[in-house]
């Protein structure tokens, strides 16, 4: 466990210095998708560092959930207004992604030039099964402290089952469970009530604790300043680009179409990543069929949000159609743009709101829809974590599809013997060794690297 924070200065909760090497050790740690990403969170800043407290944690993830845009980065936001205020939000945030644009504007580099290479589906081979145990050991501790109630074990169980045998659409999924949470907390008083399992925590009182209000309270001024900077900030790229470089540009395209898809995406990458690559591909040109899972390949090889993906499709599309520039440039100026454009609404969603939420907290109405979707985020987590258990031990999969049910099965028969050992690997350094997130994922790479490039796998 880690020692206490140094003495807070200016209205901090921790210094924001120390704040930041902490958001780019986990921004390293984040791979394997929402349900890892969550999940280093949850073990560093709820277990280890103890700044926030569980209760609030999954408050904050449950309103995350409700907003369009990478859930996990809006998640970090949070924590990190919640931590520093707004330097502490953009601190947060920018830096859970900006390992992520670095590692795959290099690898979108290597594809465009070399192609696909043998290291970087070594170093994969290795860190896909080490992010298995890390999202295991999440589902468990988070459903062990954010499920006070049989009840809403219920709802966990059926937002699993409803996600991952009858392919509901997450925001359905979502809705229904604020709704249970509604009419389950007018009938059962107790039911936002927190856990034993957490009250039973004899660990420090954590920093942010699940009551204190956070003491920047919304206004009309500061909502409107907030709004005005954000659509600005949003915009003005795209019309610069359209300045320099004619409407009828690439980096135009890209902008006004990746602009509208971070609005959309409810549910996570995976839930628009179909309609990004049918425009991408069939629309605008920018990828050869095929390419988009080459592209969520490289993605899911780096840190950071998987709809970090539209990165590389701007990559590619802007080095095919240049214009007057440089290919090298312009595929660098369109990733950079498209990467902005994306994440940009997420900042502005979180700073909106926060505040607003924050002294909702105590509304009871909020609070039980909110506890609703908490028990809900715990099925979706279990649910993301099954499809990419299956999609990395499995070569193959097949799909059942007969009336309402609909679901991806493993092909037995293309087990891969290599994940399923590093995985037994990852699961013994974690659950019985006590290691650390970075270090399991250290020597996870390392034994992918070995495995793979002697030709092992």
């Amino acid at each position: 466990m880690s020692h206490a924070p140094d003495r807070p200065q200016s209205g901090d909760v921790i210094p924001l210095a120390q704040a930041t090497r902490a958001w780019f050790a986990i921004s390293l740690q984040t791979f394997g998708g929402p349900a890892g990403q969550i999940a280093v969170m949850q073990r560093t800043l709820v277990d280890e560092k103890r700044w926030i407290g569980q209760q609030r944690f999954l408050f904050a993830l449950s309103y995350c959930t409700l907003l369009p845009g990478p859930e996990a980065q809006q998640l970090a936001t949070y924590v990190g207004w919640l931590l520093n205020g707004v330097k502490g939000a953009l601190v947060a945030g920018i830096l859970f992604v900006l390992p992520g644009v670095v590692a795959l504007l290099v690898l979108s580099g290597i594809y465009v030039a070399y192609g696909e290479t043998d290291l970087v589906a070594s170093v994969f081979l290795g860190l896909a099964p080490a992010v298995i145990a890390i999202v295991v050991q999440a589902v468990i501790k988070v459903s062990r402290k954010g499920l006070g109630h049989p009840a809403l074990v219920a709802v966990a169980a059926a937002s699993f089952v409803a996600l991952t045998f009858f392919a509901v659409p997450f925001p359905a999924v979502v809705a229904a469970a604020a709704l249970l949470g509604w009419v389950l907390g007018r009938v059962i008083p107790d039911l936002t009530r927190a856990p034993k399992a957490a009250a039973a925590d004899d660990g420090p009182t954590p920093l942010v604790s699940d009551d204190a209000l956070h003491s920047e309270r919304p206004s009309g001024r500061r909502t409107t300043l907030t709004l005005v900077v954000g659509l600005l900030l949003w915009v003005a790229p795209v019309v610069a680009a359209a300045v320099l470089f004619g409407r009828a540009s690439v980096f135009v395209d890209q902008g006004v179409f990746f602009s509208g898809a971070a609005i959309i995406t409810f549910g996570g990458a995976y839930a628009v990543l179909a309609y990004v690559a049918q425009q991408a591909v069939e629309v605008y040109g920018w990828l050869a069929p095929g390419e988009m899972v080459r592209g969520l390949a490289l993605a899911e090889t780096t840190p950071g949000p998987l709809i970090m993906v539209v990165q590389f499709v701007a990559f590619v599309g802007a080095y095919r159609s240049p214009g007057s520039l440089d290919p090298w440039v312009a595929a660098t100026i369109a990733a950079l743009l498209t990467t902005w454009v994306t994440f940009v609404p997420s900042f502005l969603f979180i700073l909106l709101g926060a505040p607003y939420v924050e002294r909702l907290r105590g509304n009871r109405t909020l609070a039980t829809a909110l506890t609703g979707i908490t028990a809900a985020v715990v099925g979706v987590i279990a649910s993301l974590a099954v499809f990419f258990t299956v999609h990395t031990l499995f070569a193959d999969t097949g799909r059942l599809t007969t009336g309402p049910l609909d679901v991806e099965y493993p092909v037995l028969d293309s087990l891969q013997w290599a994940p399923l050992a590093i995985t037994a690997l990852a699961c013994v350094l974690i659950f019985w060794r006590g290691w650390s997130v970075l270090r399991t994922l250290g020597v996870c790479a390392l034994v992918g690297v070995v495995v793979g490039l002697s030709g092992l796998a």
